[in-house]
């Protein structure tokens, strides 16, 4: 692949990774569907979860455990490799922020995070999707439901 392709392809999976973000923290739950494979396979071993099936089943989850949780998620300066013309990975550096709203369930989660995606994406006519999906965390900060967070 040429140079130029190379960074139009980088380009549009940082739109992509973009897109995720905002639409799992605004609960755009069609449009961060649409950023997934249709199988997927999702992994937070620090948490012990895994999860491989359809994203459709895989979005289901998230949105329940987000249900009235404020949520603010960041990734930056990924590295990003694309391995032939419809392959990709990364790794992108993330915080992220959750805290129960006025409408959450009862131990809803309160914490901070900070951690690596390791990704892996696929191309098709529908452009750039995330296949893979492995959350490392570096550190896990979390406050008890009883406790109120200095920061609120």
């Amino acid at each position: 692949m040429d140079p130029l392709q190379t960074l139009i392809e980088i380009e549009a999976i940082k739109n992509l990774k973009a897109k995720y973000f905002r639409a799992l923290d605004t609960k755009d739950w069609a449009g961060f569907t649409a950023v997934w494979e249709p199988e997927i396979d999702h992994e937070m071993p620090t948490e012990n979860r895994k999860y491989v099936g359809s994203r459709e089943d895989f979005v289901t989850g998230v949105a329940a455990a987000l249900t009235g949780v404020i949520t603010v998620h960041h990734g930056q300066n990924p590295e990003i490799e694309i391995t032939s013309p419809t392959t990709a990975k990364a790794i992108w550096p993330m915080v992220d922020r959750l805290k129960p709203g006025p409408d959450a369930y009862a131990g809803a989660p309160r914490l901070v995070g900070y951690g690596h995606y390791h990704e892996t994406y696929v191309k098709s006519d529908a452009g750039w999707r995330i296949k893979t999906q492995i959350l490392t965390r570096l550190r896990l900060d979390v406050t008890p439901a009883t406790e109120t967070a200095a920061d609120d």
